[in-house]
């Protein structure tokens, strides 16, 4: 039997990835992208819906699904600001996994980073690990978190940081004791989502960037 996937962040470098992979996996028999942009696909399967995301219990029927991937995020230049970034990477994520446990969704697939901790000095791996630690008390049969490093790969806006980084890493990341930190490319990253959707597994598990690249 093809399960129901809704994907969240459809429109990023993972997302876009993602969805383009489900579209093609056997399992999947229909994809809706919720997106707060209009995301046209080619595949019959994919379903797009531009709703507000500041009126998501508005739109709780669109969460019934066998599986959701949350794959949303921004920075803090796009955004504007700090407070503006958190509503995105924490408030409206966190919102959205609640109204799928509530929908029944029973698989939960979230796109975390390496270093994710709610006590960090950083103020992006914070409320990467606030995000984790919430959704963790959620009532999914399966949780499953990826925390990938620097992504590389095409994106749809510009980062100039990430721009620099993707140039100067995949070299820093030669020197001993630094592969850990090494960059990976979205599809790399949507591959294994793809992969762990098909797949039995515990009902917590977290994939680290060297788990990533297997």
């Amino acid at each position: 039997m093809t399960k129901k996937a809704l994907i969240i962040g459809a429109t990023g470098l993972i997302g876009r990835q993602l969805t383009d992979q489900l579209a093609d996996a056997d399992h999947i028999g229909e994809i809706v992208t919720l997106t707060r942009r209009p995301a046209p696909h080619p595949s019959a399967r994919v379903r797009n819906e531009v709703e507000n995301f500041e009126r998501l219990p508005d739109f709780a029927q669109l969460f019934q699904a066998d599986l959701m991937f949350s794959c949303l995020g921004t920075t803090r230049s796009q955004a504007g600001s700090l407070q503006a970034q958190r509503r995105v990477d924490v408030d409206y994520q966190l919102q959205a996994a609640q109204l799928a446990a509530e929908a029944g969704v029973a698989h939960y697939l979230l796109v975390s980073s390496s270093g994710a901790n709610p006590n960090s000095s950083s103020a992006y791996l914070r409320m990467k690990g606030e995000l984790e630690q919430a959704v963790m008390r959620l009532p999914f049969a399966r949780i499953s978190i990826f925390r990938p490093s620097l992504l590389l790969g095409d994106r749809a806006e510009t980062r100039p940081a990430e721009k620099l980084g993707s140039w100067l890493l995949p070299l820093i990341c030669t020197l001993p004791g630094l592969r850990r930190y090494r960059p990976i490319r979205g599809e790399q990253v949507a591959a294994k989502m793809v992969q762990v959707s098909n797949t039995p597994g515990p009902a917590v598990e977290t994939f680290t960037l060297d788990e990533l690249f297997d």
